[in-house]
C-alpha cells in the first residue's frame, strides 16, 4: 500500500504554472546531482573543459534542486560548486594558498545563489519568473564577482568555456561576458520546463529562435569584418629559455624580491644584464624583420633600482635606432619594502617615453608589490591607438573597456594555465572591438583580432626562442559593450531583485488548487 498526492493547477516544483510537480521521491534525483557535478568539473574553463558540459550541468543540477527538499538540495549544490572550484585549482596548478582557496570557495558560494533564488521563489511564481529568474541571477552573480572579487573573471564566468564558438561569443560585444551565462541559464530553465511538461514546446521554440538570432548575428559579424585592412607587424618577445635558465642558475630558487635583495648585488646585476641584452638583441632582429611595434612579456627584463636610468636609456636608444615603438616590461627590484614593482615603459620611434604603467591587479596571495593606479594608458600613433595592461589586469572587463585599436598585454603564466588564460583574455578583444597582442613567458602567446580570431599562437614549451610575429589590424571597431558598458548586467541584477522582491500574491498563479489523495 502506498500514498500518492497529486496537485492540479497552481504553482509547481519547476517554477511553472499549471504543471503538476515532480514527486519528491524521484529515484533519479541523486543521479542528476552526480552527473551535474561531474559535468561542472568539465565546465570551469580549465585544461579538461568540454564546452557542452557548461550547458548540461545546470540543467541537471536545477532538476535536482527543484525536485527535493530545499536545504539538503542547496547544500549538495554548494558542495558541487566547491568541488568544481578546487578541481579548477588542481587542473590549472593554481597555488593553493589560504587566500586562493578561500577565495575560490567564496566564489563558488556566489555561484550557488541563482539556485537558491530559483528554489525559494519559483515554486510560488508563474511561468515567466520560472524561466527568467535563474538566468538573470546567474548573469548578475557573474557580474558581482567581477565587481567584488579580487579574481575578476579568472573563475566562475562560463563565457570562456565556449572559446571555440566564435559566432556565439560575438554576443559579448553587446552584453559583456555575462550574456553567455544568461543564455546557458535560460537553456537550463527551458529544459526543465519541457522536462516537466513535454507538451510545452512554445517555450522551447521561443528560446531556439532567440539563440538562432544570436548565432546568425555573430556569424554575420565574423563574415563582414571592418573594411579597413591596414595592418602593422607586431613582435612579441620573451627571453630565450636558455637565458632564463641561466638566470635562475645564478639567482637560485629564492627568486623573490626579498631573496634577490639579500644576494650579492654584483652577481645579480651581471645575471640581469645577460637577460636584458638577450631581449635587446631579439628586439633588433624583430625590427629588421619588419616589426614596427615590439612588446616584451611581463617582467621580461630584470633591473635593480640603481640601474633603472641606464637601462631605460638603452631601451630608448633601441626604439630610436630601429624606428619602432618598443614596450619594455620590467621587474624592478627595490632595496627596501615593497622590494619590487611590475612596470612597463613604452618608447616611441624618436626615443621619447610614451607611458609608464604599473600592474593594476597583482594576483592575491601570489604578488605582494603595490598595485598601480588602474588608469589604462592610450596613445595615438601612426598604427592606431595603442593601449596596455599587464597579464591579470585583462581578467577585469571594466578596466579593459577602453577606446583603443591595439591592446598590448605582456603576461607571465605557467604551463597548466597558459592556454586558458590566453583564451580568457581574447574575450576582451570581442567585447571592446580592438586587436590584442598578448606575449606570455612560460605560457601561450598570441594575437587576436577584434572578432576574437587568432592571428598568431605560440607555446612557450615549443623551443628556445620566443619571438612571435603577427600582422595586426590598425583600426578597431566600436562595440555596443564598449559604449554602454555593463547595462545588460545591471539589468539582470535589477530584474533578479524585482522577481525576488515581488509579493507572493503577485507571484502566485490565479488558478485554484485542488488535491486528491488515493490510497
Amino acid at each position: 500500500m502506498h500514498t500518492e498526492q497529486v496537485v492540479r493547477g497552481g504553482g509547481t516544483g519547476d517554477g511553472t504554472a499549471g504543471v503538476p510537480p515532480v514527486p519528491r521521491a524521484d529515484r533519479w534525483r541523486w543521479a542528476w546531482l552526480g552527473a551535474g557535478t561531474l559535468l561542472w568539473l568539465l565546465a570551469v574553463h580549465g585544461r579538461y573543459d568540454v564546452a557542452v558540459a557548461a550547458w548540461l550541468s545546470p540543467v541537471l543540477l536545477l532538476r535536482f534542486v527543484r525536485t527535493g527538499p530545499a536545504l539538503a538540495g542547496l547544500l549538495a549544490v554548494w558542495a558541487a560548486s566547491a568541488s568544481a572550484g578546487l578541481f579548477w585549482m588542481v587542473e590549472t596548478a593554481v597555488p593553493m594558498t589560504p587566500i586562493t582557496v578561500l577565495g575560490i570557495i567564496a566564489l563558488g558560494t556566489l555561484t550557488v545563489v541563482p539556485y537558491v533564488a530559483d528554489r525559494l521563489v519559483t515554486p510560488r511564481a508563474g511561468t515567466v519568473t520560472g524561466l527568467l529568474l535563474f538566468p538573470a541571477a546567474l548573469a548578475a552573480c557573474e557580474f558581482l564577482m567581477t565587481l567584488l572579487s579580487p579574481f575578476g573573471t579568472a573563475f566562475g564566468v562560463p563565457a570562456a568555456t565556449q572559446h571555440d564558438n566564435l559566432a556565439l561569443l560575438q554576443v559579448v560585444a553587446v552584453t559583456g561576458p555575462y550574456g553567455v551565462g544568461f543564455l546557458i541559464g535560460w537553456f537550463a530553465t527551458v529544459a526543465n520546463h519541457v522536462w516537466a511538461n513535454p507538451r510545452a514546446l512554445r517555450v522551447l521554440w521561443s528560446y531556439a529562435a532567440v539563440t538562432l538570432v544570436v548565432l546568425l548575428a555573430g556569424g554575420t559579424r565574423l563574415a563582414f569584418p571592418a573594411p579597413d585592412a591596414t595592418t602593422v607587424r607586431v613582435a612579441g618577445i620573451s627571453p630565450d629559455t636558455s637565458a632564463t635558465r641561466e638566470l635562475r642558475g645564478v639567482i637560485g630558487e629564492n627568486y623573490t624580491p626579498e631573496g634577490v635583495a639579500g644576494q650579492d648585488q654584483a652577481a645579480v646585476r651581471a645575471a640581469f644584464d645577460r637577460v636584458n641584452a638577450n631581449l635587446l638583441a631579439r628586439t633588433r632582429e624583430a625590427a629588421q624583420a619588419g616589426a614596427r611595434i615590439v612588446a616584451w612579456s611581463e617582467q621580461a627584463a630584470n633591473v635593480l633600482a640603481a640601474d633603472e636610468p641606464a637601462f631605460l636609456a638603452r631601451v630608448a636608444a633601441a626604439a630610436r635606432e630601429n624606428r619602432i615603438y618598443l614596450q619594455a616590461a620590467v621587474s624592478l627590484f627595490l632595496p627596501r619594502a615593497p622590494y619590487a614593482a611590475n612596470r612597463v615603459h613604452l618608447f616611441g620611434p624618436e626615443g621619447e617615453r610614451v607611458w609608464a604603467y604599473d600592474k593594476a591587479h597583482p594576483i592575491p596571495g601570489l604578488e605582494a608589490y603595490p598595485a598601480g593606479d588602474g588608469v589604462v594608458p592610450v596613445a595615438r600613433t601612426p598604427y592606431g591607438r595603442l593601449a596596455t595592461v599587464i597579464c591579470f589586469d585583462a581578467d577585469f572587463p571594466e578596466l579593459m573597456r577602453v577606446d583603443a585599436d591595439i591592446m598590448i598585454v605582456p603576461a607571465r603564466d605557467w604551463a597548466e594555465i597558459g592556454p586558458v588564460h590566453s583564451q580568457k583574455a581574447g574575450l576582451r578583444s570581442i567585447e571592446n572591438g580592438y586587436a590584442m597582442v598578448r606575449q606570455a613567458e612560460f605560457g601561450v602567446s598570441g594575437a587576436f583580432d577584434a572578432q576574437g580570431r587568432a592571428l598568431a599562437v605560440h607555446d612557450y614549451a615549443g623551443g628556445d626562442r620566443h619571438v612571435v610575429y603577427s600582422d595586426v589590424p590598425t583600426r578597431g571597431a566600436a562595440t555596443v559593450y564598449r559604449v554602454i558598458g555593463d547595462v545588460f548586467a545591471w539589468a539582470c541584477l535589477a530584474g533578479t531583485a524585482v522577481m525576488i522582491a515581488l509579493p507572493p500574491w503577485r507571484l502566485r498563479p490565479r488558478r485554484p488548487t485542488t488535491a486528491t489523495q488515493t490510497t
